[in-house]
């Protein structure tokens, strides 16, 4: 595991903007897995700065709620839309989300699955981190072995998320996510997490036990990872 320590935020993301471009200099039809939240933000934005082609990037979403479409302004894959499609000049037709209107979320779960393995896994991973150790949204208690599939959300994740919503009562219940192992065969885990908010959960996901307790802790067994973080989120590390 490589851990870069950084100062700030968009430091960050600078950092991680170029591992991405890297790869994508080598590898121009490359796969990637986009995560949203707060985390990744600042990585796509640096991104951005590279002026780089993007044209032929692929990518998947790490999850989407269940309940609110594609149009929906909190859906996942609005904030794709925004974030990374418009932001980095993708093309639509290669960005993937789940469907969160799907009359059968385990059909499309099941479907959304299959289009990862069709397109050769990911090359890339991009990945936050919850305060309770979640990845994507497999909640703690999620198996190593699990597969995209249909969630329940933890209060505290929905707490946390709240603030990307006009309440509490508005952030969705369920939602699809990829699961740990479909994260797990990513050839390259990028996690990135800032702010004191994220510095126990960052010490344990790198330093902890390695537990489906703790779903994070699983990139401790991956053989390729990056973790970067800013001070505030490395301030709980012993080796940082």
């Amino acid at each position: 595991m490589k851990i870069i320590k950084t100062g700030t935020p968009g430091q960050a993301g600078a950092s991680g903007a170029l591992i991405v471009a890297a790869l994508i200099r080598e590898k121009p039809d490359a796969v990637l897995g986009l995560a949203t939240g707060s985390s990744p933000m600042p990585l796509y934005e640096a991104l951005a700065a590279e002026n780089l082609d993007l044209g032929r990037v692929r990518g998947f979403s790490l999850d989407e709620y269940l309940g609110l479409g594609s149009t929906h302004k909190h859906s996942y894959a609005q904030v794709i839309r925004r974030e990374v499609i418009d932001r980095l000049g993708l093309t639509p037709a290669l960005i993937h989300t789940p469907d969160g209107e799907a009359a059968d979320g385990a059909l499309e779960a099941a479907g959304f699955e299959a289009r990862i393995r069709s397109a050769g896994g990911a090359d890339l991973q991009v990945l936050g981190i919850g305060s309770n150790g979640h990845l994507a949204f497999n909640e703690p208690g999620s198996a190593f072995t699990s597969r995209t599939r249909v969630v329940e959300l933890a209060d505290s994740t929905r707490a946390d998320n709240a603030r990307f919503f006009d309440s509490l009562e508005d952030v969705p219940t369920r939602a699809i996510t990829q699961g740990l192992a479909t994260i797990f065969e990513a050839r390259h885990l990028l996690l990135i997490a800032h702010g004191h908010r994220k510095a126990e959960a960052t010490a344990r996901a790198i330093e902890g036990p390695v537990t489906e307790q703790f779903p994070a802790s699983l990139i401790q067994l991956h053989p390729n990872v990056t973790v970067i973080v800013d001070e505030a989120a490395a301030s709980k590390l012993q080796r940082a």
